[in-house]
């Protein structure tokens, strides 16, 4: 590819893409640090609670994340990767356990919520501790069990790209595998992710019900808010890319999707700043009202 203002030789996506890029990544990597910084400070010790296990595991999966994140900045302020090429794809992968882990600890977080919710009591808690982490365990186990093989297996096969490339998955989602692949697992975060709104929309109505003029300083209602602090980070963060996704999967001339693909790529990452959005409130995170 010849060289302009626009593109480098390396790297296909503009330039003005690549520096909203650089934008976006660093506004994760410093809010994200921040986020995590005090929402440790806000958890309880009570490792039994679903919630805060729950809520333990997400604070991993950032913290896993955002160890690559300086990766991505590096790549797309320079539009070239100079690095091993095994840490590319390590980088590569990262992103897309991170988006799939954060939304089944999202999920729990919430259901754990709801179950409380309608059964009127303080928390659910594991019978041990030892089965809080057995339970994280398979989570974990299941996400990278699909993750990884397919990632490994088919990243960067048949690409046209040069070894300075990185984030770039070559002719591997016209493998028939990872394209139903791609598609089952966007169908079900968006799925899920709808009916989770569409269900908190429903539960914040029926605490209006209950308590009517009263609503807003009741406790319920403020703790029906956390749980839609959540339900809105999986709307933003992750309906638009998976929308898209569908998409692009489907096309088979994606290059000029490439930038935007990218970009809805990174607002997934934005979810890293979860944490923000509980910080002063009166109550730790998983306290009695949110477990």
């Amino acid at each position: 590819m010849s060289n302009d203002t626009d593109t480098d030789n390396n790297n296909d996506i503009p330039k003005e893409y690549r520096y909203s890029l650089v934008f976006l990544y660093s506004v994760v990597l410093v809010g994200g640090v921040i986020s995590i910084s005090l929402m440790i400070n806000l958890l309880q010790s009570n490792m039994r609670s679903v919630t805060t296990t729950a809520v333990l595991n997400l604070i991993i999966v950032h913290i896993l994340f955002l160890l690559t994140v300086p990766f991505r900045i590096y790549y797309y302020a320079s539009g070239h990767w100079k690095l091993n090429g095994g840490l590319c794809k390590v980088v590569s992968l990262m992103i897309f356990a991170h988006i799939h882990l954060a939304f089944i600890f999202y999920c729990i977080i919430l259901v754990g919520r709801y179950l409380t919710f309608f059964r009127r009591t303080t928390q659910m808690e594991f019978y041990r501790t030892l089965h809080a982490v057995g339970a994280s365990l398979v989570v974990w186990a299941l996400v990278l069990l699909i993750i990884l093989p397919v990632g490994v297996k088919e990243y960067g096969s048949n690409s046209n790209g040069t070894s300075d490339q990185c984030f770039d998955f070559g002719n591997s989602l016209e493998v028939h595998t990872v394209k139903v692949l791609n598609y089952i697992l966007s169908c079900i975060i968006l799925i899920v992710t709808l009916a989770i709104a569409g269900f908190q929309v429903w539960i914040l109505g029926h605490v209006y019900r209950t308590y009517r003029a009263l609503t807003f300083s009741h406790q319920e209602f403020w703790a029906q808010m956390k749980s839609t602090s959540f339900v809105v980070v999986m709307v933003v963060c992750f309906v638009p890319y998976n929308l898209f996704r569908i998409y692009y999967v489907s096309q088979t001339q994606r290059e000029s999707l490439d930038p935007i693909n990218e970009i809805l790529l990174a607002v997934t990452s934005l979810s890293c700043l979860d944490m923000l959005t509980l910080i002063g409130r009166p109550k730790p995170i998983c306290g009695p009202c949110c477990t």
